[in-house]
């Protein structure tokens, strides 16, 4: 009989204890909110970029046992529950002992919770009374069942509250000290430890007497404990104020930790001092700009592709300028690079044998079908070489080497680089490329010049370490040389030599670009508003250049951007640059009869005059252009004199 029963029992006890994991099994813990923390941004060598809150604004960072210092971790077992290496969740004694003492007394005395009771109600908060301490109980069980002691502490140190919208101790080192909490001082742990049981009254920006008294009794403890010796006991003032969190990067950053999900840790390929300049920089620059002017800045690794810095616009450090615009990261905006893609126009005319640099080309008017380009100062340079037409950024060479090699074929080429051209909606890719007819992005704009600082080959730009893909083919290496050696100059007003370098203004001055490269670094600038709205005056080389060069001049020296390549002769072809000639209308021209037509020379001595048919029309003799009305249609000989008696003349018919 007595066999049968206890059989029975022990039949009843493993029911039980079946009933207790399958009840453990259904209704775990709930760990949302440990899943909900922030994340932390660090840069290439684990230098902390910044943090990010939660989606509720607490800055609830993760943290563990072993990145916190051995010394906080036995102030808080000391304190909160010297037992916690070897109860199971709840501790008896202590449960007794407040038993007791509420017994006598006639109310709480000492509390009962132990550090795994406090992380079930971190866990899951709820309002306090008896039946919250039993669920805590009864989940600490199961907390205790499923983790281990250092996984429990670092489930307190992430969700523990120290005040305000704090949470989890990594947070609260950084706003109360301004460092990690691997280095805290026996003080600061002390306070740290003492914050959690009322982080409201105790806070020290708002209660520094309360607060230096709860630390006093922490470190009076710890003394008894023999964690400190007395010369430990005066920890001095307690700080007054929260000190600013890491927030570098600001636009870049809270993407990084979505893309970095469920990860709480970012690795980045960014370099904190560097970033850190950047942003000085940025708003030291932002100060001279128009109001609602923006910029974006970015620093890449010429080899490896990895970007170092990033500004991704910089109202932010301007406060009377902050506006929802100053937290977009306009290195990703789509804008018209005006200019500054010719030289991936020069390099693939280079490979094809369109030209070279020495190459003879016209910069005169011309009519690409219904398209009539002219360059930005409204005048022509005639017959020049190609090396300079690309380092002068003239406009018709560039539209003649691109029709040669065909649009299409220059969009996708940059496509294939990851340079994708965003086009008009319903519009193909056309000769307007040339001059910033299309969209693209700073980050893509300095992938593509990586291309001109190295060897050719394409690689997209990455922020993370584990994004890295293999080079491709893109410009051919000797082109890729010589493009950069023609782009290799000093800075207008001064600045670090050895840089290659590109401007680019689009159309009615809404986007200011500067591009360059050393043999280490490439760097792009562009200034604009957010809103694509004009900047009245603003240029590639008034507002993008000088900043390029402040930022190069903070880089280490890096050799020059390419060795120059040899001279080559220009051939005898090629016009004299004083040559008296007429640049527009050209030989054989159609014009229409619908008003003034824009007579314009070039070359000669002034005063130059210009004649219709034999006939002088009115022109300023200073000048270098007239205006023309055409009487009738017909045929017409127009014709330009200089001081010397030097002449050019074209045939042009009206209609």
């Amino acid at each position: 009989m007595n066999r049968r029963r206890l059989g029975g029992a022990l039949v009843g006890l493993a029911l039980i204890a079946v009933g207790l994991v399958a009840l453990d099994r259904l209704c775990p813990p709930n760990r949302a909110r440990l899943r909900a923390a922030g994340a932390e941004i660090d840069d290439r060598q684990g230098r902390v970029i910044a943090f990010v809150p939660t989606a509720d604004g607490m800055w609830r960072l993760p943290a563990s046992a072993d990145a916190v210092s051995p010394l906080f971790l036995d102030l808080l077992v000391k304190v909160e529950d010297h037992r916690f290496y070897r109860h199971l969740g709840v501790d008896p004694l202590a449960v007794a002992r407040g038993a007791w003492q509420w017994a006598r007394a006639g109310h709480v005395v000492s509390g009962a919770s132990t550090l795994t009771m406090q992380v079930a109600r971190l866990l899951e908060p709820r309002p306090r009374g008896f039946r919250a301490k039993l669920i805590e109980a009864v989940r600490a069980a199961q907390i205790e069942a499923r983790f281990s002691k250092r996984e429990i502490l670092g489930m307190w140190l992430t969700l523990a509250p120290f005040g305000g919208n704090l949470e989890g101790v990594r947070a609260a080192s950084y706003a109360w000290f301004g460092h990690a909490p691997a280095s805290l001082t026996p003080a600061e742990a002390a306070l740290l430890v003492a914050l959690p049981r009322r982080p409201e009254a105790l806070r020290p920006d708002r209660h520094p007497e309360a607060a230096a008294a709860a630390r006093a009794k922490v470190l009076a403890a710890a003394l008894r404990a023999g964690l400190i010796d007395a010369t430990m006991l005066d920890g001095g003032a307690v700080p007054r104020a929260r000190l600013p969190l890491p927030r570098a990067a600001p636009q870049l950053a809270p993407a990084l930790a979505r893309e970095g999900r469920p990860a709480h840790a970012v690795a980045t390929t960014l370099d904190l001092p560097l970033q850190l300049a950047l942003e000085r920089l940025a708003g030291e620059r932002m100060r001279a700009l128009p109001r609602r002017v923006s910029l974006a800045l970015l620093v890449a690794d010429a080899r490896s592709r990895e970007v170092r810095a990033l500004v991704g616009g910089a109202p932010w450090a301007v406060p009377d300028r902050a506006d929802r615009a100053a937290w977009l990261d306009l290195s990703r905006a789509v804008r018209s690079p005006g200019s500054a893609l010719k030289p991936f126009i020069y390099a693939l005319a280079f490979a094809e044998g369109y030209a070279g640099p020495a190459t003879p080309l016209a910069d005169l008017p011309q009519h690409f079908g219904g398209y009539a380009p002219e360059d930005f100062s409204h005048a022509f340079a005639g017959r020049v070489t190609a090396a300079d037409a690309l380092r002068r950024s003239l406009n018709l060479p560039a539209v003649s080497l691109l029709r040669r090699i065909g649009p299409l074929r220059f969009a996708a080429a940059l496509g294939e680089a990851g340079g994708t051209l965003r086009l008009p909606p319903g519009a193909g890719a056309s000769l307007p490329l040339a001059l910033g007819g299309a969209g693209i992005t700073l980050r893509d704009m300095v992938g593509l010049y990586a291309a001109l600082a190295t060897d050719g080959s394409a690689a997209p730009l990455v922020v993370r370490p584990s994004e890295g893909q293999q080079p491709r083919p893109f410009l051919d290496a000797q082109a890729a040389r010589l493009v950069a050696d023609i782009i290799t100059r000093p800075f207008p007003e001064g600045g670090p030599a050895g840089v290659a370098w590109k401007t680019g203004t689009s159309w009615g001055g809404r986007d200011a670009w500067a591009i360059g490269f050393d043999a280490q670094h490439v760097v792009g600038v562009w200034v604009g508003r957010p809103d694509g709205t004009p900047m009245p005056g603003g240029t590639g080389g008034a507002l993008a250049l000088p900043l390029l060069a402040g930022v190069f001049a903070m880089l280490p020296p890096a050799p020059r951007a390419v060795e120059p390549a040899p001279a080559t002769p220009t051939p005898a072809a090629a016009v004299h640059a004083d040559a008296l000639r007429l640049l527009f209308p050209p030989p054989g021209a159609v014009l229409e009869r619908d008003g003034a037509v824009p007579l314009r020379a070039m070359g000669g001595r002034r005063p130059l005059s210009f004649l219709i048919d034999g006939a002088p029309i009115a022109s300023d003799r200073v000048r270098r252009e007239a205006d023309w009305t055409p009487p009738a249609p017909g045929f017409y000989r127009v014709m330009v004199l200089d001081a010397d008696g030097e002449s050019a003349q074209v045939e042009v018919r009206v209609q």
